[in-house]
């Protein structure tokens, strides 16, 4: 059963992992149960979770799994085999490693089997709780440009493009780009939001255009390149976008096609902005193109279109030669000084080392 109101993992009563998988989207709303380490492994390289604060979470979980189904004698061993283990499922969303680092942290404060099975349970349970607060909170930052937005509009429709997906189906709720639209419709503004379509896995087309819908925000799918025309002719008043690892000095990294986002709003003097949970910063690095890894995913994401066939069941197409090969790197990196600003859950800030370090004192 899906809870209500929804959220992208829980436990069910029997206590099992529970997440949507987001691969049969929005075709197909399905309920997928996680039993053990590999299963979290696989829903995280195959995409069925996906988004940094979503990956990390359900790593979190894992490790729990880790806990409990380890054998006395050798704990520790497995216990850490584990830890490695998911570590290696995706190499770009800090978050992943975060949440894994800070779990591994907290069952070592304890010996016994029993002692670290609970700890683990409950250091995730509280990753998800804190994702759900720091996307609320994300979203009360971000709200005042909407507002700032359409006051200047006399009231009209605020039109906001957005790449890939950083709603709640990356996150748990809220989402951190679309809290701030959520709470936007709430206090009664009027929005619409502009989703690329976000190749090659389509996930703008679909989970945010899926997302939107369900929360009945008015949205119009584009295709990637579209929004560049948009932004020409004053259709779009504000870019937010998530991101998977930001550094110190604020270059961010996002799904491939971001930083072609970055360029058009620069030349078109329109705010862009970036939504990010403080677990989604890298303090250990400084320079985004040079020390953030760039995934490079299977060449079949490009090769292959998945939607519903004319029988009405999710298929999937070759768009191009058999024989082509394909480049699919999942993420570009958007250096700083084309970011208006950093929404996060203590408020806005610069994108530099300073105006983070002044929200959160990590230097």
């Amino acid at each position: 059963m899906i809870p209500n109101p929804l959220r992208t993992i829980w436990l069910n009563d029997q206590q099992e992992v529970q997440i949507i998988n987001q691969t049969l989207l929005p075709h197909e709303l399905r309920v997928e149960t996680l039993h053990n380490v590999e299963d979290v492994y696989q829903a995280i390289v195959q995409m069925i979770v996906r988004g940094a604060p979503l990956i990390g979470a359900t790593a979190a979980y894992g490790l729990w799994m880790a806990c409990r189904d380890a054998s006395e004698a050798l704990l520790e061993h497995e216990i850490e085999k584990a830890a490695n283990y998911l570590r290696s499922s995706r190499p770009t969303a800090v978050n992943l490693f975060v949440c894994i680092d800070r779990m591994m942290a907290t069952i070592s404060t304890v010996k016994s089997k029993s002692d670290k099975t609970a700890i683990a349970l409950e250091t995730a349970h509280a990753i998800v709780a804190e994702d759900i607060e720091i996307c609320r909170m994300i979203g009360v930052h971000g709200l005042p440009l909407i507002e700032a937005i359409s006051q200047r509009k006399a009231g009209e429709t605020v039109n906001i493009l957005t790449h890939c997906n950083a709603g709640m189906m990356g996150c748990i709720r809220w989402g951190t780009i679309t809290s701030p639209i959520y709470q936007a419709m709430e206090k009664g503004i009027k929005v619409h939001v502009w989703v690329d379509e976000t190749r090659p896995r389509n996930q703008g087309s679909n989970l945010t255009a899926w997302e939107l819908g369900q929360h009945n925000v008015p949205h119009t799918l584009i295709v990637d390149n579209t929004g560049g025309h948009l932004m020409q002719h004053d259709m779009v008043d504000l870019v937010l976008v998530g991101t998977d690892r930001t550094t110190r000095q604020g270059d961010v990294a996002n799904k491939i096609g971001t930083y072609l986002k970055a360029l058009a709003a620069k030349d078109n003097q329109i705010p862009f902005y970036v939504a990010l949970p403080s677990t989604s910063i890298d303090w250990t690095i400084s320079d985004g193109l040079k020390e953030i890894p760039i995934e490079e995913r299977n060449q079949d994401e490009v090769k292959y279109f998945q939607g519903l066939n004319s029988s009405g069941k999710i298929d999937t197409v070759l768009i191009c030669p058999p024989t082509t090969p394909a480049a699919n790197y999942g993420f570009d990196v958007t250096p700083a000084r084309l970011i208006s600003g950093l929404i996060t859950e203590r408020g806005i800030c610069d994108a530099t080392e300073k105006g983070l370090t002044e929200l959160f004192g990590m230097f």
